[in-house]
């Protein structure tokens, strides 16, 4: 990764269970994944490794003042932690998920109100956070 492009880091901080994203400021997406809490740092430490990262943004909710603590503690490799605003952000990433993974058989017949994702989607917030503070800082 050049400079030219930085590489930021997504993170929506949870109690059981966190979305990790990495994505350029181009906006193409390298890496999303939902990791359980007690995992988060591992994984964000190897993604360090693996991408120049040049920023973390993370949500600005429930957990964020004691996982930023966390993370300014216990990450090898310092990088700037901004917090985004999170409000809303599940709603959006329903429907992002949705736009990603296009509904297949039975699924793609409900109204767009009533899919529920298959999985967990706070990677999709993760995405999301990076997009609004790309967004907010263009």
């Amino acid at each position: 990764m050049t400079n030219d492009n930085p590489v930021i880091l997504g993170f929506d901080p949870g109690r059981d269970k966190c979305g990790v994203a990495v994505m350029a400021a181009n906006q193409k997406l390298h890496y999303h994944e939902v990791v359980p809490a007690s995992e988060a740092i591992a994984t964000i430490k190897q993604l360090q490794q693996q991408f120049s990262i040049s920023l973390l943004v993370m949500g600005n909710q429930t957990t964020a003042k004691n996982w930023k603590h966390k993370l300014q503690q216990e990450l090898v490799e310092s990088v700037d932690i901004v917090l985004v605003d999170e409000r809303y952000t599940t709603l959006e990433a329903r429907d992002h998920y949705w736009e990603m993974y296009p509904p297949k058989g039975l699924t793609k017949l409900l109204p767009k109100g009533m899919r529920n994702p298959p999985r967990p989607i706070d990677d999709i917030v993760a995405i999301l956070l990076i997009e609004r503070y790309l967004s907010a800082n263009s």
